[in-house]
C-alpha cells in the first residue's frame, strides 16, 4: 500500500525554506552594537598608537669644547649604535637650550639644561627625562690670601661667561645675592668670556676672578687653572647658605688631593655648590626615543665620578620640569619585553602593533561568544512573543463565549498561526515552531470542542 507523506511533514516542507532564511535585519541588529564596540576599540587605539620612531634627533649642547658638548658627542656614538642619528647643534649653553627647546619654530628635540632657569622662559610643553650630572660652579681668583665670601669680589674685574649660558644665569644670580650688581653705581665690572677665552683672560691677569661651569667650559679650563701659580678656586664655606636660597643647588664635599694628590690639590676639603643637569625633551619626543635617550645616559653617567656615586645618575629627580610619563614609566619598571630581546625598530613595530590588538582581543573575545547568544535571544523572543499571544487567547477561551465569540477567536488563532509561519528564522529553530503549531493545534482543538 503506498504511503502518503504526511500532512503536517508536507506543510513542513513548504515552511522548511523559509526556516532556512536568515534575517539581515536581525544579523545587522544583534552585530551593529558590536561592531560599533569594535570600530570604537580601532579609534580610540589609534588615538595612542605612535607613529614610527624617526631615525633622527637633534640636540641643542652647548658652546664648542665645552662639557655640554663632549657629553652630545658621546651620546650621537651611543645612538649611532642603534640606528638613530644625532645631530648636535651648538649653543651658548643652558637657557640658550633652554630658549630653543620652547621655541615650537626651533629645530630640536632635547637639549641640556641646568638647574635655575625655569623661570626665563615658558616650559609648561617641555618634560625632563631625569637629572644627568652635577656641574659645579667653580670660581677662581687671584688674591694675595683666600677669601671666604663672594662679596669680597666687589669692585674686580669678573668673568661670567656669555649670555645665554647658564653659567651667566647662576653667577650673576650668586653676585646678586652677595650685593653685587655690576651696574654702573658699581665699580664691579662683569665680563662676557666664557671657556678658553676666560681662562686666558685670568691667566694674564686681564679679569680678577671667572666663573666656570659645564656649559661654558670643558673640565680642561678647570684643570690648567688649578695648576695655575696666584689662582685660587673658591670654597663655598656658606654652601649650607647657599642651599636655602637656592634650592636647586646641590653641596659637594671635595676631599684634600682629589684633583691632583701628587700636588695635593686642594690642599684641603673643598666644598662646591652645583646645579644638576636635565635631560630636557618636548611633550612629543616618542616613548621609544625616550627609553633609549634614558639607556644612553645610564651609560655615559652612570659610573663614580669625583662628584657622584656609581648608579646615581641618571634619576628622576623632579625639580622645576615635571618627569615625562615614559620616563617615569622606565624608571620604575625599565625597558619592556619586545626592547629587551628584539632589535629596537623591530620593538618598535611589535610595540605598536600590541597597541592595536589588545583592545580588539579585549573585544572579540568575549564578543564571539556575546553574538550568537544575542541572535539566538532575539530569534527566541519571536516565538515567545507568540507564545504570549496563544496564552492570551486560551484564557479568553476557557470563559463562557458565544459562538460569535469562539469564530472571532478561531480567526485570530488562525492570524497568529500565520504569523508563526511567516517568521523568518534560522533551521535551528525548526523544533521550537513545530512545537508551538502544535500548542497552536491543541488550543484550536479546545475551541472547536467548546463550540461543539
Amino acid at each position: 500500500m503506498e504511503r502518503r507523506p504526511h500532512a503536517a511533514l508536507i506543510l513542513g516542507l513548504a515552511f522548511f525554506p523559509k526556516l532556512t532564511r536568515l534575517s539581515w535585519r536581525d544579523l545587522a541588529v544583534t552585530l551593529g552594537p558590536f561592531l560599533l564596540l569594535v570600530i570604537l576599540a580601532l579609534w580610540f587605539a589609534s588615538r595612542f598608537v605612535q607613529p614610527a620612531p624617526p631615525d633622527s634627533i637633534t640636540i641643542t649642547s652647548g658652546p664648542e669644547g665645552s662639557t655640554f658638548a663632549s657629553t652630545a658627542q658621546r651620546y650621537q656614538k651611543i645612538l649611532a649604535r642603534q640606528g638613530v642619528k644625532l645631530n648636535i647643534l651648538p649653543s651658548q649653553g643652558s637657557l640658550d637650550n633652554l630658549k630653543r627647546l620652547a621655541d615650537p619654530k626651533a629645530n630640536v628635540d632635547i637639549g641640556f639644561v641646568q638647574g635655575g632657569l625655569a623661570g626665563q622662559v615658558d616650559s609648561s610643553d617641555l618634560y625632563s627625562l631625569g637629572s644627568i650630572f652635577y656641574t659645579p660652579v667653580y670660581v677662581f681668583y687671584r688674591s694675595p690670601k683666600p677669601i671666604t665670601r663672594l662679596s669680597e669680589l666687589s669692585g674686580k674685574r669678573i668673568a661670567i661667561s656669555r649670555e645665554g649660558s647658564g653659567t651667566h644665569v647662576l653667577a650673576a644670580a650668586l653676585l646678586r645675592a652677595n650685593g653685587i650688581e655690576g651696574k654702573d653705581k658699581d665699580s664691579t665690572k662683569l665680563v662676557e668670556l666664557d671657556g678658553t677665552a676666560a681662562e686666558d683672560a685670568l691667566q694674564a691677569k686681564q679679569v680678577d676672578a671667572t666663573f666656570l661651569m659645564g656649559d661654558s667650559a670643558a673640565f680642561a679650563n678647570t684643570r690648567e687653572l688649578l695648576r695655575t701659580e696666584g689662582v685660587r678656586l673658591f670654597d663655598f664655606t656658606q654652601a649650607d647658605g647657599y642651599l636655602r636660597r637656592f634650592r636647586y643647588l646641590s653641596k659637594l664635599e671635595i676631599p684634600a688631593g682629589s684633583f691632583d694628590l701628587g700636588r695635593n690639590v686642594p690642599a684641603e676639603t673643598l666644598t662646591l655648590v652645583a646645579p644638576t643637569i636635565e635631560l630636557i625633551a618636548r611633550s612629543d619626543l616618542h616613548p621609544a626615543l625616550s627609553d633609549m635617550l634614558i639607556e644612553t645616559a645610564r651609560e655615559v653617567h652612570g659610573r663614580s665620578t669625583l662628584f657622584q656615586k656609581a648608579g646615581e645618575f641618571p634619576a628622576p629627580l623632579e625639580h622645576e620640569y615635571r618627569i615625562s610619563d615614559d620616563a617615569t614609566r622606565y624608571y620604575k619598571s625599565g625597558k619592556t619585553f619586545a626592547y629587551r630581546h628584539l632589535p629596537f625598530w623591530v620593538a618598535s613595530l611589535v610595540d605598536r602593533i600590541v597597541v592595536v590588538l589588545v583592545p580588539l582581543i579585549v573585544i572579540l573575545i568575549p564578543g564571539f561568544k556575546l553574538v550568537p547568544w544575542l541572535y539566538r535571544w532575539r530569534m527566541s523572543q519571536r516565538i515567545y512573543r507568540r507564545y504570549g499571544e496563544l496564552i492570551a487567547l486560551e484564557r479568553a477561551a476557557l470563559s463562557q463565549t458565544t459562538p460569535e465569540e469562539r469564530a472571532a477567536l478561531l480567526k485570530r488563532l488562525d492570524q497568529i498561526e500565520g504569523r508563526v509561519i511567516t517568521l523568518k528564522l534560522p533551521g535551528s529553530f525548526a523544533d521550537q515552531v513545530y512545537l508551538l503549531r502544535q500548542h497552536i493545534n491543541f488550543v484550536r482543538a479546545r475551541l472547536t470542542q467548546a463550540g461543539g
